[in-house]
């Protein structure tokens, strides 16, 4: 018998497939091995942002800064190296995530030392971390030109067939994999968000465990800040504006469960490519940038509708029903 959450996955990789296959009837060449390395290389900050959200929504929590965290750091790396172009770009990706995790760890703070809801806390880092990127670039732009040329270059450079931005995804898809399932803060991040009061007679720290998850998704948004502004040669304020509700509904499609101590890694990833594939897809086949959004909000509620009727465990049922007894 294949495991719930094996299962859960699997369907909805046969349901990315059978996606592909539908455009594929149309234009054949996007389900070419180029063009889905390609889409995948498209989807990859995706996918390493929805890895870092995955690990707060297992506590219980939510992260809506994370776009304006990758703001911030994009912002700072680019202003960086257009004043300072000899800093090896090494020096630049440490910084980026050094400087993502203290993001994040304010975030972190605030929900376990003050017992903030961690949608307040972040709701408001949002606001202010946008304000910061006002602030220190007076609402001016980084452009192209004003970028080393190594600095541009990294996201692009291939090893082994695959550009550096795909490897870094797949790094961190292996990282938090190993994390989630041979650590044993990977298994506090699940005991913590499928029981916090139990979680506390395990000997489990349930604040500081949701600190290192805002730490871990804070350091993610941080070298996704690089990867973008690097990727698209352009730095200024308003870097991935609503890029937070993709990364959330990356993890619903993909399974993670709101209420916290249930996903994998395998169903983050996946969610992130459906998105990828919509986004990059309906295009080629002349759908509105309208009906798009549609088609990805109808997705969502669908996967938030499976996942709210896979959750009600018989288990859960037996005591609804002793209570009423």
């Amino acid at each position: 018998m294949i495991p719930h959450r094996l299962s859960r996955d699997l369907l909805l990789a046969l349901a990315l497939m059978a996606l592909i296959a539908v455009v594929y009837l149309r234009f054949p060449t996007f389900a070419t091995p180029a063009s889905l390395l390609g889409v995948f290389n498209d989807t990859s900050i995706l996918i390493i942002l929805a890895l870092g959200q995955m690990a707060v929504v297992l506590t219980r929590c939510i992260d809506l800064s994370m776009a304006s965290n990758l703001a911030l750091v994009g912002m700072c790396t680019a202003m960086l190296n257009a004043s300072l172009p000899e800093l090896p770009v090494p020096v630049l990706v440490i910084i980026a995530l050094v400087l993502g995790a203290l993001l994040g760890s304010i975030n972190g703070l605030l929900v376990w030392k003050l017992d903030i809801p961690p949608i307040v806390v972040t709701l408001g880092t949002l606001t202010i971390f946008r304000g910061i990127i006002f602030l220190i670039s007076d609402g001016q732009w980084v452009n192209a030109h004003e970028m080393s040329p190594a600095f541009k270059a990294l996201p692009r450079l291939e090893v082994m067939g695959l550009p550096v931005l795909s490897w870094l995804a797949i790094t961190s898809i292996a990282c938090l994999y190993v994390l989630l399932t041979r650590t044993p803060m990977g298994r506090a991040f699940y005991a913590v968000g499928g029981n916090p009061d139990a979680a506390v007679y395990t000997g489990i720290n349930v604040g500081r465990t949701r600190f290192n998850a805002f730490v871990l998704s804070g350091a993610l948004s941080g070298i996704s800040g690089y990867l973008w502004v690097s990727r698209y040669a352009v730095a200024y304020v308003d870097i991935a504006a609503g890029f937070e509700l993709d990364v959330v509904a990356a993890c619903v499609i993909g399974g993670i469960s709101i209420a916290g101590g249930m996903g994998t890694v395998a169903g983050a990833v996946l969610g992130a490519l459906f998105l990828g594939v919509i986004k990059n897809a309906l295009p080629v086949v002349n759908i509105s940038p309208f009906w798009q959004q549609a088609i990805s909000g109808s997705a969502i509620i669908i996967a938030v509708i499976f996942n709210a009727r896979s959750e009600r465990r018989p288990g859960r049922i037996i005591l609804k029903q002793a209570e009423q007894t």
